[in-house]
C-alpha cells in the first residue's frame, strides 16, 4: 500500500503524479467545501470537518506530493473558516495520527507490536479508528460550536515531540 504513487526524492517525482494527488487531496475538498456551503448557507449554520494527517503538521513523514496536500488543506480550512464564519458556518481540520490497522501495519511494514512500540507518544493507549470518528463527531457536533479553523491534531502528542532530541525520557 502507498499514499501515492511518488518516490521520496524529489528529483524522481513526476508532476502529474504531485498534481493527481493535489486533486484529490486538495481539489475535492475544496469542491466539497464550496458545495456543502450553497446547502448550508441559507440555513445559516453548519459544520465542515476536512480530514489531514500529522503530515498536515510536520515534514519527512510522507511524499511530497501527499504532505504537500495536507499543508495546503489546513490552509484551505482556515480560509474557508474566515470567508464562512458569517453565515454561521464552522470549518474545520483532523489530523489523525498512525492506526496500526491492516492499512497502516502494511504501509509501515511493521507487525502491529512495532507499530504501537514505535509510533506511539502516548504510552498505555493506542489509536483506534473509534477516536478518530469520535473527533469527527466532536468537531461536527454542537459541542463544538465556537471552533472553526481549527486543525485537530488526534496523534497523542506525536506532532508535539521530537522522540530523538529531548530531555524527557520516552520510556
Amino acid at each position: 500500500m502507498q499514499i501515492d504513487d511518488a518516490t521520496p526524492s524529489i528529483l524522481d517525482n513526476d508532476v502529474s503524479e504531485f498534481e493527481r494527488v493535489l486533486r484529490v487531496n486538495l481539489t475535492g475538498p475544496f469542491l466539497g467545501i464550496k458545495h456543502a456551503a450553497r446547502v448550508m448557507i441559507p440555513e445559516k449554520k453548519g459544520s465542515i470537518v476536512n480530514v489531514g494527517s500529522v503530515c498536515s503538521s510536520i515534514g519527512g513523514v510522507a511524499t511530497h506530493a501527499y504532505t504537500s496536500s495536507k499543508h495546503g488543506l489546513i490552509g484551505l480550512t482556515k480560509n474557508a473558516a474566515a470567508d464562512l464564519g458569517k453565515f454561521g458556518i464552522r470549518v474545520n481540520c483532523l489530523s489523525p495520527y498512525f492506526i496500526a490497522n491492516d492499512a497502516g501495519k502494511e504501509f509501515f511494514k511493521l507487525d502491529e507490536e512495532g507499530c504501537l512500540k514505535v509510533y506511539s507518544n502516548l504510552k498505555g493507549v493506542h489509536l483506534m479508528e473509534e477516536d478518530v470518528a469520535q473527533a469527527a463527531l466532536y468537531l461536527a457536533s454542537d459541542e463544538s460550536k465556537y471552533i472553526s479553523g481549527h486543525n485537530l491534531a488526534v496523534d497523542g502528542g506525536f506532532t508535539t515531540i521530537n522522540p530523538i532530541f529531548g530531555v524527557f525520557s520516552q520510556s
